[in-house]
């Protein structure tokens, strides 16, 4: 299927490594993904202090898209039309567990709403919006494996049916410490055509 639309941007997270369209932008060993995803922050000059209140999922999927529409220059006093489509396999099971755990303990039974908050998957999506003023269409699918037929196909149909002007999407997924973000932006700029096979190759980049 060709499409029209081109992605302009495109960025990873994984293995202590964070890369802005194949080039690597931090780079440091950490034990845990709490202490990495906190270093790389800051190196990022993100200055969003609810960032260090939001579950590992979120902090993961936040600081991937920041990285992308900060490239942007967008202007956050207004409102920006950029869709979200994300995907992953474990839904928002890390935090999922931790909550559970929580509810386990009978003597300690104390389930923390600020844990509870964050088990959807979606929410890393509402994360990204507050910050972008972003109030178009944004959806959180769950897949086996990355699927990049399925990005492409419903990332298209937003543009054509200009429900987005350019659209936000890829794979992030989080499990304790097993993490990888790979996310793209997709409009009407940038040199790399908006089809499945160079979706696969940045993705495997």
């Amino acid at each position: 299927m060709n499409s029209k639309y081109n992605i302009s941007s495109f960025c990873h997270i994984k293995n202590n490594r964070v890369s802005l369209n194949g080039s690597v932008i931090f780079n440091e060993e950490h034990p845990n993904f709490s202490d990495f995803i906190k270093a790389a922050y800051k190196t990022q000059n993100t200055k969003y202090p609810k960032f260090f209140k939001m579950d590992n999922l979120s902090k993961l999927a936040f600081l991937a898209a920041d990285i992308l529409l900060k490239k942007e220059q967008l202007d956050i006093e207004k409102e920006n039309n950029i869709a979200l489509v994300f995907s992953n396999k474990a839904s928002s099971l890390d935090t999922d567990i931790i909550h559970q755990k929580a509810i386990q303990d009978k003597d300690n039974y104390f389930p923390s709403p600020a844990v509870f908050v964050y088990t959807l998957p979606n929410i890393c999506l509402g994360e990204i919006s507050i910050k972008y003023k972003l109030y178009s269409e944004n959806s959180f699918f769950i897949f086996e494996r990355f699927n990049a037929e399925h990005l492409m196909s419903y990332t298209n149909s937003l543009l054509e049916t200009n429900k987005a002007k350019s659209v936000l999407c890829g794979w992030v997924e989080l499990e304790g410490e097993n993490y990888e973000a790979f996310l793209y932006l997709v409009s009407n700029e940038g040199e790399i055509k908006h089809n499945k096979q160079n979706i696969i190759t940045l993705y495997n980049t």
